[in-house]
This record gives C-alpha cells, structure tokens and sequence, in this order.
C-alpha cells in the first residue's frame, strides 16, 4: 500500500501509531466478532518453501494461501471483472471459513466515476455471488482527487446497491476527513462500512468512524518493526472492545513491501488475537 506509506519510520515518537477514540454509529450489540488477516496477492512466489510447500506450482498458490490465512484483499477485480465460473473456482480452492475482500473494478470507481455502470455492476455482482459464503466484505477504493463535492452519483450508486451484499468504502481524498461530516451518518443509515487505513503517512485515513458491523483495516507494516508489534496489540485490544458495540467481524488486510513479511505479520496478528481474546 503506497497510500500514506514513509519511506521510514524510525524517527516517529513511540505514541504515533497509537489509536485516537473511536465514533460508534452501530446500535450497541454484544456479539462475538469473526477476526480475519490476510494480504492482497497470493501470487507470491518467494512464499514457495516457507509459506507455501515445497515446488507448489503457481496453480495451487490459491489452495495454499486458503490455508494459511483467512482472507484476502482482492484485487484482482479492481483490474478485470472475472466470470462467475472463474470466481466460483477460485472460492472453491479455499477453505469454507476463508472470505474473499474484492475491491471494486476501476471501470466503475475511476473510469466511468459511478455514471452508467448497470451493466459492468451486473457482471460485477454475478461474480461475487459465485463465491457463496466466502464472500466478504467488498470495498470500493476512491480515487485520490475524488472529493466529497464529486459525490452526486457515488451517492446514487450506493443507495441502488444491494442490502445483502457487505459493502465498504475507502476515502483517500483529506476533505472526506476534515470536521463533523454527514457522510459518516449516511453511510451507517446505509449499512455501507468506511475502510479504515492504518499508514504511516496519512493518520487522517485512520478516522475510526464505524457505520457497518463489518470493519475493514488495511494495514500498512514495516516488514517486523518493533512498532508493529504494538500496532497489532492495539487493533486486537481494540477488537475486544468492538464486540459489545456491535462490530461482527474485523478483516486485517496486510500491507507489507513485495509482500515478503505478510505471512509473519498475519501470525503474529493471530497470537496477539488469542491472547487478548
């Protein structure tokens, strides 16, 4: 993830990261969350020998990564709208608890901007129904010059979305994050969730608004440093205390460079979970 990333991070003070107070719109809820980490590729092939066993070829890199971690951000969709018989078959080289983040295609979000996308959302929505109950959370990531006076249609389009189907938006552009804006609440009374991005380099994407039960983070590591240990501690401290607002499930989306300490980092997720939870 290059949104926000610092080339390094050994000059911040040791409270940088820490997580500012958090803005419920969810009816309180006591419910146990479903906690799931995972990375953005599994078409890694360093990974084959540690992660992966030994000589596993390129296609079972998706039946490999399935047991290894509980998701994935997808985004391979962002780039192509794949059939439904490709995207069953990729769900169905996972486990039956492993859920599938897919980012949204650029057709729809940069290139045609939410205007005159029934039939790309058609083909989109076939796809993501082809995974069955592997299917997570979507999220739709804006373009960075996308800001809030641009929004007309990206409002219409999310109202026609369907209710069934968890949706997420990531903001990227500061005026989303400045003051008390409505949009926050519109989203909630949408059940539509806002991406929470963990980066170094813009702490105003980490605006802790919680409109939908299911929350995405999109972590941005710095391949095992010290701060991370940390960082990891307080999403899992932060968890426990999601649970009784409502938050049903939480996906830890790692960003790690070329990937190569993703699958230490989603270990170590893991640990820091269990032992606080």
């Amino acid at each position: 993830m290059k949104f926000g990333k610092l080339p390094s991070i050994d000059h911040l003070a040791s409270d940088f990261f820490a997580l500012p107070g958090t803005s419920w719109l969810l009816r309180d809820s006591k419910t146990a969350a479903e906690v799931y980490a995972g990375g953005t590729s599994w078409n890694i092939p360093q990974w084959v020998g540690n992660t992966y066993p030994i000589k596993t070829p390129r296609r079972l890199y998706p039946e490999a990564y399935g047991k290894q971690f509980s998701t994935i951000e997808f985004n391979a969709t962002h780039y192509r709208i794949y059939s439904p018989e490709k995207m069953r078959e990729w769900g169905e080289a996972t486990p039956e608890e492993f859920r599938f983040c897919c980012k949204f295609p650029q057709i729809i979000t940069h290139f045609r901007r939410f205007k005159n996308c029934d039939g790309p959302t058609d083909d989109f929505i076939a796809g993501l129904l082809a995974l069955g109950n592997r299917l997570g959370p979507s999220f739709i990531q804006l373009p960075p010059h996308f800001a809030p006076k641009h929004a007309d249609a990206f409002w219409t389009y999310l109202e026609k979305w369907p209710r069934e189907l968890p949706l997420t938006v990531e903001f990227r552009h500061p005026d989303w994050f400045l003051g008390n804006q409505e949009h926050w609440h519109r989203l909630a009374e949408l059940n539509v969730g806002s991406v929470i991005s963990d980066t170094a380099g813009r702490r105003d994407a980490l605006h802790m608004q919680v409109t939908a039960p299911h929350i995405l983070v999109r972590f941005g590591g710095y391949e095992g440093h010290a701060a991370d240990d940390q960082r990891l501690k307080d999403w899992a401290e932060w968890i426990a205390k999601a649970e009784s607002k409502g938050v049903s499930s939480f996906y830890l989306l790692i960003h790690e460079p070329d990937s190569l300490s993703t699958p230490a980092t989603a270990s170590n997720f893991r640990k820091v979970v269990n032992e606080v939870i």
